[in-house]
């Protein structure tokens, strides 16, 4: 997998909003935070468009920002403003061809996980982090400091503590992953992701117990989840429950369907929906340790 270059004093970062609509605020906020690593920013045209009542514009409106940045020789990282919902409205009308020919990291997370999926899918590295609405917010300082290294080429072992529901093992491959929900959504389509003796990096938020069990099934079923290298799982933020309990943990649900397999499972990885959010880079070789007292991805 190819990593485009680290950044540097002096470089420029191109903030965009691919889905769902922003609170400009927020982003105004956020522009100090990275002006302060030494480079310029420069917004998405339509970044605060008001054409749309739920997304950030509309799809030629989005489309346009995000290829504007692709093709922009002068921008060398692109941040997305916030996730949501809306990436993959417009990502099989994305041309790469220019963003091939000189790469540059694009950084997200959440809805952005479609847009990690089809960067993996052309064999580049990209960066799953925290994005500039979250910038200003006191519990963010790790995170966004973290992304900062990331993006200078700094890479930063991942430490989670240890859970009683790990399964023990050690496992060496690819990072690939991100929000469920969108690795599901992913099945079927032009970027399916691809999983075989890969590090699969899992998390979610404010979801129903039995939709994540379904989605697990789904991917079981998809033959996704037998030939990982291993299984790590990030933050399972606010999940809920039905009137009707479902009876089983969202851990149990996670190992339910991995237990046939002998791969390694972590668990409480500060990554996702939560805060420490660390960046880690998607399609970087990785290796997972998990042990009774802690796991480790070292890159």
């Amino acid at each position: 997998m190819i990593p485009p270059p680290a950044l540097k004093k002096g470089d420029t970062i191109g903030i965009v909003a691919p889905g769902r609509k922003l609170d400009a605020s927020l982003v105004n906020a956020a522009i100090p935070y990275i002006e302060s690593w030494g480079v310029s920013v420069r917004l998405g045209k339509n970044l605060f468009s008001s054409t749309h009542s739920y997304l950030s514009g509309t799809d030629a409106e989005r489309l346009n920002d995000l290829q504007n940045m692709l093709n922009d020789p002068s921008v060398n990282a692109i941040l997305c403003a916030r996730g949501g919902y809306g990436t993959t409205r417009i990502l099989d009308q994305l041309d790469f061809t220019s963003f091939l020919k000189s790469p540059k990291w694009v950084c997200g997370f959440s809805d952005i996980t479609a847009l990690h999926l089809k960067i993996h899918s052309l064999g580049l590295q990209s960066i799953h982090g925290t994005m500039p609405v979250l910038f200003s917010k006191s519990e963010s300082v790790r995170s966004v400091e973290n992304l900062q290294k990331t993006l200078f080429g700094e890479r930063i072992s991942l430490e989670a503590t240890g859970h009683p529901k790990n399964k023990i093992g050690v496992a060496q491959g690819n990072m690939i992953g991100g929000n469920l929900s969108l690795i599901v959504d992913s099945l079927g389509t032009s970027t399916e992701i691809d999983t075989k003796n890969k590090i699969l990096v899992i998390e979610e938020v404010d979801e129903y117990l039995y939709r994540v069990d379904r989605m697990m099934v789904q991917l079981k079923r998809a033959n996704k989840l037998q030939h990982l290298a291993g299984l790590v799982a990030g933050h399972l933020t606010e999940m809920k429950d039905t009137e009707l309990p479902f009876g089983e943990s969202i851990e149990e649900i996670i190992l339910q369907h991995v237990q046939d397999y002998r791969y390694p499972v972590g668990f409480s990885f500060p990554i996702g929906h939560a805060n420490p959010n660390i960046a880690w880079v998607h399609g970087l070789s990785a290796r997972l340790c998990v042990t009774a007292e802690k796991s480790v991805l070292d890159f």
